[in-house]
């Protein structure tokens, strides 16, 4: 199943003021709009995402849009018009789209994973919570001396969330209407589709004024409170390995420097097994899954990549996560030929990739001492550590 999840981040946040859109207001030390965007990048059930912005930020999005699966369109005059724009640009293998609010930074892995499954079921479902409130029903329109015309019934009334999660056919139908509406299950309602409620999460509140702002700090003091998506701020570690037959025909390339050898590794990007093991370390260290994931040796883009410009993409995670590269150690285990002449130009070429200096970096030669494939040098590996910590 293919499931593509949409950020609305294309409004301007009039009610919040200030100069600049409220989805890129700073909280605790990040974005409001990365906080969000991270949420859903890194679930195990999304495989793209496409945030939607204002014109001026769709033209030079924020460094931590610049990632693999995460594409990035201008949006629209009005919330429905974001959502069909980004809609449009969304994989047509779709199975399920998520539509998710930039200015609720603190859903959680389980609520993505209850609203996508149940839409899977019903084709249609929206996170809300059950009002704790009474709820009265005014004769019109708010205004000074208007009435109550009568008391809803308090477990009848659920207040929205987001996200919010269709199957396809659902959604495309739903952003058919022109009809103005606050949310897409509206949309859906209209056009005559079930919507199925899931149980939201008090915590995960929307940033509209000043004042939520204030609420969301004191949830991320909370050391309980809607942070289930977030590394703890402490230095993490992530190991990485990774090993490629040697070819006839095939560059040697390690670390991003070419090493003269009359044989290189086989794979779908230039096989740099150093690059590829430090990269799967340093998503591991932020428990973002491995490369395969992100660059899938069934993606076309990715054939014949420069593993360096890969292992950049990933340290754009590790940013947008708050953290930064401590030190990475590697082992290349090598038959022949021998490395020790390259290692210098490998750390420097590594260390450029990380942006760190190359005193962070460390890399030794080893052999198999002829023991397996590798020993008998029919392939090359490498083990990688990497330190991060928190900015």
């Amino acid at each position: 199943m293919f499931v593509t999840a949409i950020i609305a981040a294309g409004g301007r946040g009039q009610r919040f003021g200030g100069t600049q859109p409220k989805q890129l207001i700073d909280l605790a030390g990040e974005p409001i709009l990365a906080r969000s965007v991270r949420a859903f990048a890194t679930h195990p059930s999304i495989d793209e995402v496409v945030v939607a912005l204002p014109d001026e930020l769709a033209a030079e999005p924020p460094a931590y849009l610049q990632a693999p699966g995460i594409r990035v369109v201008a949006g629209g005059a009005r919330r429905q018009d974001s959502v069909a724009n980004a809609f449009r640009a969304a994989s047509p293998t779709s199975d399920v789209v998520v539509v998710h609010d930039a200015a609720r930074p603190f859903t959680s892995a389980d609520l993505i994973a209850r609203t996508i499954a149940a839409a899977v079921e019903s084709g249609a479902a929206v996170a809300a919570v059950v009002s704790r409130d009474t709820v009265k029903l005014a004769a019109g329109p708010a205004q000074a001396g208007h009435y109550v015309r009568e008391t809803v019934p308090r477990e009848r009334v659920y207040l929205a969330q987001t996200p919010q999660a269709f199957r396809r056919d659902v959604l495309a139908d739903a952003l058919r209407s022109t009809d103005d509406a606050t949310d897409e299950a509206a949309l859906a309602e209209r056009a005559g589709h079930p919507v199925r409620i899931v149980d939201g999460e008090a915590t995960n509140i929307k940033i509209t004024t000043p004042e939520d702002l204030t609420v969301a700090e004191a949830i991320l003091r909370n050391a309980g409170g809607g942070l289930r998506n977030k590394p703890a701020r402490t230095g993490r570690a992530g190991t990485g390995y990774d090993l490629h037959r040697l070819v006839e025909g095939r560059p040697l390339i390690l670390a991003g420097v070419t090493i003269p050898s009359d044989r290189g590794a086989l794979g779908h990007s230039d096989a740099d097994v150093v690059c590829h093991a430090v990269t799967d370390a340093i998503l591991g260290a932020l428990s973002l899954g491995d490369i395969g994931r992100h660059f899938p040796d069934t993606d076309a883009r990715w054939k014949d990549a420069n593993s360096l410009d890969l292992l950049a993409r990933a340290v754009t995670l590790v940013d947008a996560e708050g953290y930064e590269i401590g030190n990475v150690d590697v082992t290349i285990v090598l038959e022949r030929p021998k490395i020790k002449d390259h290692i210098d130009a490998m750390r420097a070429s590594l260390a450029r990739a990380l942006g760190v200096d190359p005193g962070r970096v460390s890399i030794k030669g080893k052999t198999n001492e002829g023991v397996d494939a590798v020993g008998r040098g029919e392939a090359v590996a490498a083990h990688a550590i990497a330190l991060t910590r928190a900015r």
